[in-house]
């Protein structure tokens, strides 16, 4: 699955350009036209050396000379070391068999790497563009695909209006290429073979040593998405990378962003296609590298319950135990992260390590203790138990005041061996009693509704009555909807 960039690059040929004679390939500075102060001359110098690139018969580079799509194509396909036998005809209506750069232009547009105009020509001889530059390099290269990159530049459109948008801030993030002034990328200037130098020279420098994964990898016909990070710390990032349909399949790169361990579910069409890893990045050899674990772990998973009013900062221990009574911890660590004035509650953290339905007791200051049920879940294609917790609360009162109400009916049939349902005469405050075991939600609805100042009108009330084995919960809630604004 691991896509590398081949370390051996093929020689750079460029229209009238020539093998280094033998005086200048031994100098320090080859090439007369390009002096070491010219901020390409380090590429230019570094690819001559390694017999990439060539100049002139007369010693020099011609470093502003530009370069077209057709050697652009054959100058990536050398690099990539990108097949060109038995390629498939791209159609483009000026590139026959004949043209000499045809092989490399099918192979790129077989893998979607490059296209064409929209009246279906290619442009072989048309000088390449910055813009198109920075598509070929994104795509053949298959640099990380990062999409928040703060965009310096006033000419380049937006992802909506320019196809080179966002290739051009992924070359500007990897600082392959600045722009042509520190606001203007270029996008439609001619590059040059200086820049050219340039650039390559910087693609393959900052291109990090990614992790790709495609569906094809696993035996699938698509990776739909990815779930599963655990901890807000990762080591690595994940990019979703679209494919173009009938050339290239969706892909998800994994980007190394420091040493360390992580982890990641893969989802193919449906939940029965996943692949769950350990994502490890270590440095070797000044490289951050990826390495994928496959595991079916499911991890220690934090979550959450809540406690009300003036519990709130008085919560002194938590025990937990099986719903027969056995005791699995006499002290459940426990962390409170937040209290919501609102609603006059705070959540309570704490974690859990295996499956099963439990009873979890807190005890208070004052002596008071309240029971929870907890339900703990494996899914399979996740790090992570799902788990549902539930307060003991086995009646529940909710209080309209003096709101004009009316009568009320209750929609729900054949509820009432599970719940007893009750409101004060002459007023609006209704009870709710659990009566038996089982989960049942009723529908109560208003002879008139409520009015709220935010467009909020309230029909009714909703009863819910749930259990985890012998905890059981009622709850009064309102039902009701928004409507437009006056």
């Amino acid at each position: 699955m691991k896509k590398k960039l081949l370390g051996g690059l093929s020689t750079l040929l460029l229209a009238c350009s020539l093998p280094l004679s033998a005086a200048h390939a031994e100098s320090s500075q080859p090439f007369m036209d390009v002096p070491a102060t010219k901020h390409f001359a380090e590429a230019v110098n570094d690819l001559a050396k390694r017999h990439i690139i060539g100049g002139y018969p007369d010693g020099t580079f011609k470093p502003g000379n530009s370069i077209t799509r057709g050697q652009a194509a054959a100058i990536i396909v050398k690099m990539t070391g990108l097949a060109t036998e038995n390629v498939r005809d791209p159609k483009f209506t000026d590139v026959s068999t004949a043209n000499g750069y045809y092989k490399a232009i099918a192979a790129m547009a077989e893998k979607g790497m490059i296209g064409g105009y929209a009246d279906g020509r290619y442009g072989p001889n048309d000088p390449i563009t910055r813009g198109q530059m920075a598509s070929i390099l994104v795509r053949a290269f298959d640099l990380p695909r990062y999409d928040e990159v703060e965009n310096p530049f006033k000419d380049i459109g937006s992802k909506y209006s320019s196809s080179h948008y966002a290739s051009i801030l992924v070359i500007y993030k990897l600082g392959i290429t600045t722009g042509t002034t520190p606001n203007t990328f270029g996008l439609g200037e001619p590059i040059t073979r200086g820049q050219a130098a340039k650039m390559l020279k910087a693609t393959e420098e900052a291109r990090p040593d990614l992790f790709t994964v495609k569906a094809s990898d696993l035996g699938w016909n698509t990776v739909r998405n990815k779930t599963g990070f655990i901890g807000k710390d990762n080591p690595f990032r994940v990019i979703f990378v679209k494919g173009k349909e009938g050339y290239s399949e969706d892909q998800l790169q994994i980007v190394p962003e420091k040493e360390g361990t992580g982890y990641l579910v893969v989802q193919g069409a449906d939940e029965k296609q996943y692949g769950k890893y350990v994502v490890h990045v270590k440095k070797q050899e000044g490289k951050l590298i990826v390495t994928l674990e496959k595991t079916e772990h499911i991890l220690p998973t934090v979550t959450s319950l809540y406690i009300m009013g003036d519990e709130i900062n008085q919560l002194q221990h938590l025990s937990l135990s099986t719903m027969d009574g056995k005791l699995v911890s006499d002290n459940v660590k426990f962390k409170q992260v937040g209290v919501s004035t609102s609603d006059q509650r705070a959540q309570i953290d704490f974690t859990v390590n295996q499956p099963g339905q439990f009873i979890m007791t807190a005890k208070f200051t004052d002596g008071k203790e309240v029971r929870y049920g907890v339900e703990v879940m494996e899914k399979k294609s996740s790090f992570e138990y799902y788990v549902k917790v539930l307060r003991e609360q086995l009646t529940a009162t909710y209080d309209l005041k003096k709101h004009a109400i009316g009568n009320h009916k209750i929609l729900t049939k054949n509820y009432e061996h599970l719940v007893e349902i009750t409101r004060d005469v002459k007023t609006n405050q209704f009870h709710a009693k659990i009566a038996g075991d089982g989960d049942v939600s009723v529908e109560l609805e208003f002879s008139q509704s409520i009015y709220q100042e935010d467009s909020y009108k309230q029909t009714g009330l909703r009863i819910q009555v749930q259990h985890i084995g012998d905890i059981r919960n009622v709850q009064i809630g309102e039902i009701g909807h928004y409507t437009d604004a006056a």
